[in-house]
């Protein structure tokens, strides 16, 4: 059985020990499970799960960070009498091959208010972007291929 159910069915255990179905009663559960299959680790052999996990973290907390960015800087705009919007299409080369990882850098740029991903080229490596607030198309697509993507990529390979 993969890891990450057997850290799932602790989770859910700790809950119903601890008789509270909640989120944070998951997380905390998730957590004491995570540690103690790190604490057992050499009954495993060679698993990447516990590399992982930590990277899937990171990428969960980097989504947070700019989704509450981005959602300020459309609030600041919709308040504000003048616009700073200033709206463009950016081609965002990816070095994202899979279904899933194309899947989830383009979700998730599209749960981030100010961007939406709206074409993939034919050949698969081009990403089509709309952004809300567009400066530099160049310093754009670095933030997506050195934050999002490379964090994807991370996580998934």
């Amino acid at each position: 059985m993969s890891l990450f159910f057997i850290n799932t069915f602790i989770a859910l255990a700790y809950m119903g020990v601890q008789g509270s179905f909640s989120l944070t009663g998951f997380l905390v559960g998730f957590a004491l499970g995570y540690l103690a299959l790190w604490v057992t680790k050499p009954l495993y052999g060679t698993t990447g799960y516990f590399h992982r996990v930590p990277k899937t973290v990171r990428l969960v907390g980097y989504f947070l960070v700019e989704l509450i960015h981005s959602n300020l800087k459309v609030f600041w705009d919709v308040i504000t009498p003048g616009h700073i919007s200033r709206p463009g299409i950016v081609g965002v080369p990816l070095s994202a091959k899979t279904d899933m990882e194309i899947l989830l850098v383009a979700n998730l740029i599209s749960l981030t208010p100010g961007t939406l991903s709206i074409d993939l080229s034919a050949d698969r490596r081009t990403l089509f972007v709309h952004v809300m607030f567009l400066d530099d198309p160049e310093r754009f697509r670095e933030s997506i291929k050195n934050g999002i993507e490379r964090r994807v990529l991370e996580v998934t390979r």
